[in-house]
């Protein structure tokens, strides 16, 4: 764990959307706990940290409460649909060592072959990994790849210690060639009729 997951929550006995907008208005973000059979736990948690922290996917926090110390994976972060303001988030207890399903973004490398492109068909990966080394994305390289090429979830290369859980026979990335553009056929007699009345001014 690095220093910067490191979070001070702040047990909190008061509920409702009055105090939860208190709180935020204080710079703080409502939270519950749960999981392993506890009774969920509501904290209070330092609004611009943990904001920075949970940028990244399956963030894994530190909890400091009150001197006791909980690795809570974030699970679900409400934002406000307008504004975009972090309302409420999720935690799950989790334990060194223990394994997790998550779900984990692909990211593309590398370049298929000239005049082809890599549409990506499935932008996530279900996988269960230790709670304490969740990737935060699986690379998968299309290199030189060919147009008919594919790559499914079975032929991506986990991080170590990872599981794979989606079905191995999901359809991951696809190259192909970019279709030609087709020219709108109104658009083409329009341009015709308008060549025709220019030929007829100039005729007159």
């Amino acid at each position: 764990m690095s220093e910067d997951t490191k979070v001070h929550a702040e047990l909190r006995e008061s509920f409702g959307k009055g105090f939860a907008r208190r709180l935020r208005a204080a710079g703080k973000i409502p939270a519950v706990i749960y999981g392993h059979g506890t009774e969920p736990v509501h904290v209070a948690l330092p609004g611009h940290q943990v904001s920075l922290i949970i940028r990244r996917a399956n963030a894994l926090l530190e909890l400091d409460i009150e001197g006791k110390s909980q690795l809570a994976l974030v699970k679900d972060v409400q934002k406000d649909p307008v504004h975009q303001i972090i309302e409420h988030i999720d935690l799950l207890v989790v334990k060194k060592g223990e394994k997790v399903a998550i779900d984990v973004p692909i990211v593309v490398t590398g370049e298929s072959a000239a005049g082809t492109i890599a549409n990506l068909d499935a932008t996530t990966l279900s996988i269960e990994a230790e709670a304490t080394h969740i990737p935060q994305n699986i690379e998968v390289s299309v290199e030189g790849l060919e147009e008919g090429a594919h790559i499914t979830a079975a032929d991506v290369v986990l991080p170590k210690g990872s599981t794979l859980l989606s079905d191995p026979e999901v359809l991951v990335v696809a190259i192909s060639v970019p279709a030609a553009p087709v020219e709108d056929e109104d658009e083409t007699v329009a341009e015709g009729e308008t060549a025709e009345v220019a030929e007829e001014a100039a005729a007159e």
